[in-house]
């Protein structure tokens, strides 16, 4: 679970966006989303190659 302490005179929309940060960070709310609803074995396989696709465009365009 993501934590965030709120310090002395900090406002609390500061401290809501290092919380969304973190979140986003760790990938809680993408697995949220991909829990949301059953996803067959062929869907998964489909989501886990266009990924990977991605990724290697990705990392192709970074040289």
């Amino acid at each position: 679970m993501s934590k965030v302490i709120v310090n002395k005179n900090e406002s609390i929309d500061k401290a809501l966006r290092r919380l969304k940060k973190k979140i986003d960070k760790e990938g809680i709310m993408k697995q949220i989303k991909q829990h949301r609803h059953f996803e067959k074995p062929s869907q998964k396989r489909r989501r886990k190659l266009k990924d990977a696709r991605k990724k290697a465009e990705r990392a192709q365009h970074s040289r």
